[in-house]
């Protein structure tokens, strides 16, 4: 294990590059292009062994790095969530780091889920853009031996193959499409049983232990918390500190794997709470933030369904930093403060925006 200061565009990078991929499809596109370039970088010095290859496609390998980021127009580079949210029913997997640390260790685990047999889908990791590609930290790096006990060589049976030649791309009409999209579903859902095996091996060999789809920070005995995911969570950790210390009780949920959706552990993590407020870098226009709408369904299943009516939080929706707008402590301390006074459940309150 060595210990090196980089950015979380350049610790994911060398988590790609301990994962040994024989192809890399690189579309450079700010702010992960540092990923990008690094990768080149180490294929040109040898320190790689993979085919470099510059497409046409921000989405384009089995496992992609999106530094997340603004969406058009008007144009913006700054970090928030939009562009990755927006592309949830899009089939892949997707992961949101909170650190350079976990930026590494998510590049290796995608690959060891997304080869995984019972899964086979391709993994999106999320950098939020600035906050955390660009911003330096101690990274522990393994040795390339750990990272090829924990990471087996690539087996397929989805290849060119001349001796057993397959139709690859094929058009499935509407007697079989569906067949295919139920079993990406099936597929993606599988996650939830596979990542409990791999972050127990991942804890075995690198000696860190991950904490599934979530991890929740003084939520066991919390009366009031916050859902996030990303980089702000370190922040809503910090608040809760403060709170702490007044005699408020509260807590910090932060959602490790938006795809698939960990209803189940949100439900389990909340019950007999008295409130929690989504806090999102996104908005579905003319609705109201996107991880709001999954949380709440989540949570309005499990009332209506699972019996547990009466034993649920109320609910509040935040959405902030869009465009790379700082949220800020005080921003978090009055989503608490609103909890704590019982106020109206907003359905999209905008932080900053008078809303």
């Amino acid at each position: 294990m060595t210990k090196k200061f980089l950015s979380g565009d350049e610790a994911l990078a060398e988590g790609v590059r301990l994962a040994r991929p024989d192809v890399i499809s690189a579309y450079p596109i700010t702010p992960q292009t540092v990923v990008v370039e690094k990768l080149s970088e180490m294929v040109a010095d040898g320190s790689l062994d993979a085919d470099f290859i510059h497409v046409e496609s921000e989405h384009s390998a089995l496992s992609a790095a999106l530094g997340v980021s603004a969406t058009a127009l008007p144009w913006n580079i700054y970090g928030d969530q939009r562009d990755s949210i927006g592309l949830l029913d899009h089939g892949w997997i997707q992961s949101y780091a909170k650190d350079a640390q976990e930026a590494l260790d998510f590049a290796l685990m995608a690959f060891r889920i997304a080869e995984d047999e019972r899964v086979q889908t391709p993994f999106m990791i999320n950098l939020d853009g600035f906050a955390l590609t660009h911003t330096y930290e101690t990274v522990d790096v393994p040795d390339q031996e750990l990272a090829d006990a924990f990471l087996p060589p690539y087996r397929t049976a989805n290849k060119f193959d001349f001796a057993r030649p397959v139709s690859i791309g094929f058009t499935a009409g509407p007697a079989t499409n569906d067949i295919f999209k139920f079993n990406e579903h099936v597929h993606m859902m599988n996650v939830l049983d596979v990542l409990p095996e791999v972050e127990d091996d991942f804890a075995r060999i690198f000696g860190r232990r991950y904490t599934g789809p979530l991890e929740a920070y003084r939520a066991d005995d919390a009366d009031f918390v916050v859902i996030t995911l990303g980089t702000i969570a370190g922040l809503c950790h910090d608040v809760v500190d403060e709170l702490r210390e007044s005699g408020i009780k509260a807590g910090c949920l932060r959602i490790r794997y938006l795809r698939p959706f960990p209803d189940e552990q949100l439900v389990a993590a909340l019950r007999g709470k008295k409130a929690a407020a989504v806090l999102e870098k996104d908005i579905s226009f003319g609705y109201e933030g996107t991880v709001f709408s999954n949380f709440n369904s989540a949570l309005y299943t499990a009332s209506q369904h699972d019996g547990l009516a009466g034993q649920l939080p109320k609910t509040f929706s935040y959405v902030g930093g869009l465009g790379g707008r700082d949220i800020t402590a005080d921003d978090i301390h009055t989503m608490f403060a609103t909890m704590v006074d019982g106020g109206d459940a907003a359905s999209h309150a905008f932080l900053g925006m008078g809303m």
